[in-house]
């Protein structure tokens, strides 16, 4: 019975000319019945054929939400910093441009179907949430380019037979307070009604242009939510839920047929604060964890909370460790029935899938990106011979394509994906 009704459901997409479209080109009179997308049986994903789905895969983090650490920078660690920082060293105009030939070469369709040959099965999209909006970011202000963006991964990921996972890892004033959501060092989402309401549009938006694109897996509303550092984390996570809960009604506005995905307060590992499993019928949960022993009993309190609630847990990032380590803590996964996207699938250096080796004179710019840089008087000294640097920088272009990655064959070989 599930053959012949993935069959007709297969058909009927065919003759809507919907399997070969994203979101935004999509006749949106004509909408997909639930049986398309990816649907959640228990504790299971269950794909429309009627088998299961397993997460496998990786991220493709520092593309759309640049990170200091995965340029080889350290003080420089935010997509704002770094900003500033090349700003600073070559110019805005120069640093626009890089930012366009950094989007247009970083992830490529040869990329995908690399991470489809790893035996990976889905691909998590980390993004800011300016690439909605008309504010300054990677060298666009007006018209940003994060629906074009993310249309081309879809178009790749449905050549390659992969889902994709929409992560907002950079939510309006900052859901973590840290470096990882380029915020201003506090969670200012959980306080203020106009991030809130930015937040829950944007959604809205994604939701409205994507609700017939059964190769979204589906939208993780923010990453890593209340770092630990804060004296009133406890009150923040009791504010966690139910601005969860704005953005799946926002989302439930226009699309009812995506999963919603959670995560934790204190970087996805804290789910006590969730009391309410049952306010939308196509709800997961995600953890992350990083380090510490390659056992189940380092994921115990995912497991229970899972196991309380019946539904999905996923390991939306892992990684920065051994291949041993790495095997081990993946078997641990597998026998859990803990999907789990590795984290990250390209950076400099190594401890990723494919690693970029620093261009000539990338060292300048990592020292200059340490410099003080305070005062103009401290930029005009720390800054670098400018040749040098713009050559540099275009190098790293260069660098960073596939073609001139170094493959880490035993970091995916760790991962037991085939």
């Amino acid at each position: 019975m599930k053959k012949l009704l993935f069959t007709s459901i297969s058909i009927a997409l065919l003759s809507l000319g919907l399997t070969g479209c994203s979101g935004g080109t999509q006749d949106e009179s004509r909408e997909l019945p639930p049986e398309a997308f990816v649907t959640i049986q228990g504790q299971d994903l269950i794909k429309p054929d009627g088998t299961k789905l397993f997460i496998q895969g990786t991220n493709l983090g520092n593309w759309l939400n640049p990170e200091g650490y995965m340029f080889g920078f350290s003080k420089t660690n935010s997509a704002h910093f770094i900003n500033e920082m090349f700003s600073q060293l070559v110019g805005p105009d120069f640093t626009a441009e890089f930012w366009k030939a950094f989007k247009d070469n970083y992830v490529t369709r040869e990329d995908i179907q690399f991470i489809k040959n790893t035996g990976a099965n889905t691909i998590r999209l980390p993004f800011h949430y300016k690439l909605f909006t008309d504010e300054d970011y990677m060298g666009l202000t007006a018209n940003q380019d994060g629906f074009a963006r993310v249309d081309s991964v879809v178009q790749w990921c449905r050549e390659a037979g992969l889902y994709l996972i929409l992560d907002m890892h950079d939510a309006p004033g900052g859901q973590t307070g840290d470096n990882i959501d380029d915020s201003y060092g506090y969670p200012w989402l959980f306080e203020s009604e106009a991030s809130q309401q930015l937040y829950c549009d944007i959604w809205r938006r994604i939701a409205e242009y994507y609700k017939n694109e059964p190769v979204i897996l589906g939208y993780e509303l923010f990453n890593e939510p209340i770092a630990h550092y804060f004296e009133n984390k406890e009150e923040l996570n009791g504010k966690l839920e139910d601005v969860y809960k704005m953005g799946v009604a926002a989302i439930r506005e226009v699309d009812r047929n995506h999963i919603i995905l959670l995560g934790g307060s204190q970087w996805n590992s804290n789910f006590r604060p969730f009391k309410d499993s049952k306010f939308d019928d196509k709800i997961m949960y995600t953890c992350h964890r990083y380090g510490g022993d390659p056992t189940k009993e380092a994921i115990q309190s995912f497991i229970s909370f899972r196991d309380s609630v019946n539904l999905p847990m996923y390991m939306g990032e892992i990684g920065h460790n051994t291949d041993e380590w790495q095997a081990a803590f993946s078997q641990v996964m597998r026998e859990n029935n803990i999907g789990y996207t590795f984290w990250p699938y390209k950076k400099m250096d190594g401890s990723c899938f494919v690693g970029i080796t620093p261009p000539e004179n990338w060292s300048s710019i990592v020292d200059f990106s340490e410099a003080p840089r305070a005062t103009y008087q401290e930029i005009r000294e720390a800054r670098p011979d400018q040749a040098a640097a713009l050559k540099a920088m275009m190098d790293f272009i260069e660098a960073c394509k596939l073609k001139n990655c170094v493959v880490q064959e035993s970091y995916i070989k760790s991962l037991g994906m085939k």
